[in-house]
């Protein structure tokens, strides 16, 4: 299988050549067609497969049609990191698109953030708790969220945020499509995904343990650096 047998639109397979990808991994495989077909979907990969690609091709496949200047993708991460490497991705895989992404996350002035929304951008990539005060703000307007994803969940309960998640699906359209991705399964995010996925397809991919392409680095540094 390659990247051709998707049948993405031509602007968006001149992303993916730019990036040298050549075969999709087999989460991506797994994944794209049915995300492409409109279907929920659970997917358990750990980091390094590919993950990011296999839900933010089809978003862009989707988005290239309808209207502009709205968000209508919604990605919620659980760390600023992960959130910023999400939008790269994005800007990347959609370079001749014309499609905008923004990130949003807290420890920053929220000032360039707001600015970049109030651009126009389609595709929001968010943490829980930056995005619930620019809702409350009233300075992002979620009403037009045709597809939602959660990344890294699991990650996100170990870290706190499943309330604040919970604040925010009850404040975005009832209606969407709805993408779940987590590299572990605790019941917690079971119950969620219960509550959250429509007839979800469920891939899983691989053992619980990192991918052999993800390299793990320990840097003692003194406590005054």
């Amino acid at each position: 299988m390659n990247f051709e047998s998707f049948q993405l639109h031509h602007r968006i397979e001149s992303g993916i050549e730019a990036l040298g990808y050549t075969e999709p991994t087999s989460i991506q495989s797994q994944s794209i067609p049915s995300i492409l077909q409109g279907r929920d979907l659970m997917g358990m990969a750990q980091t390094g497969t590919g993950k990011t690609a296999a839900f933010a091709l089809p978003i862009l496949q989707h988005l290239l049609s309808g209207p502009r200047k709205v968000v209508r993708a919604l990605i919620i991460a659980p760390t600023r990191e992960l959130a910023e490497q999400t939008r790269e991705a994005f800007g990347q895989l959609g370079r001749h698109t014309k499609l905008k992404s923004a990130s949003v996350y807290g420890g920053v002035d929220k000032n360039p953030q707001i600015r970049k929304l109030r651009e126009g951008a389609e595709i929001v990539v968010a943490c829980p708790g930056r995005l619930l005060d620019l809702m409350d703000q009233r300075v992002i307007d979620l009403t037009h969220v045709e597809i939602l994803v959660l990344d890294e969940s699991d990650r996100m309960f170990d870290m706190g945020f499943l309330p604040d998640v919970r604040k925010i699906l009850k404040r975005i359209p009832a209606e969407r499509q709805t993408l779940l991705f987590a590299a572990t399964m605790p019941d917690d995010i079971r119950h969620l995904a219960k509550e959250v996925l429509r007839d979800p397809v469920i891939v899983q991919v691989g053992a619980s343990v990192p991918v052999s392409t993800v390299s793990h680095a320990v840097y003692p540094v003194e406590s005054h650096l």
